[in-house]
């Protein structure tokens, strides 16, 4: 094991540094990096399968500005999929989405899970203009090619 290499920095450096916590500090808790954008509208997509519930919301042209899910808040094993993890998961986006501006929704709902309705009924609960809703679950059309019969 070699000697600890001490870094000494002069009184001028120090100051410098203090200055640049102290700004960044600052403007985070003036909320002026978090909500810069000032965005009304966009499209919140819900992902809702038989495991979990995702919610993910963006802008207009698709960027994400933010996503939640029930195993993200700490719901674990098939509690994730209940409806009251999804109103859960809801909740969360609105505070965020409400510190962004954000009034006017599309919702897109992709999935089968028990967290479809109850995750809508929050959302439109929370006080959000609801413009459409959109049901973009694949179906199906004939499936894959069955087995070959079996012989004994």
């Amino acid at each position: 094991m070699g000697k600890k290499k001490i870094i000494k920095k002069s009184e001028e450096e120090i100051l410098r540094e203090k200055d640049k916590l102290e700004t960044t500090i600052s403007k985070a808790a003036a909320g002026k990096n978090i909500g810069a954008k000032k965005i009304e509208s966009g499209r919140v997509y819900i992902n809702a399968t038989y495991n979990n519930t995702l919610l993910t919301v963006t802008d207009r042209s698709g960027n994400v500005i933010t996503w939640a899910s029930a195993g993200s808040l700490g719901f674990s094993g098939p509690k994730k999929a209940t409806p009251f993890a999804a109103s859960k998961v809801v909740s969360v986006i609105s505070e965020k989405l409400k510190k962004i501006g954000f009034s006017n929704l599309e919702v897109i709902v992709k999935g089968v899970g028990t967290g479809r309705d109850s995750s809508i009924r929050s959302l439109a609960n929370q006080g959000f203009n609801i413009l459409s809703i959109k049901d973009m679950t694949p179906v199906p059309h004939n499936g894959p090619r069955p087995p070959k019969v079996r012989r004994v």
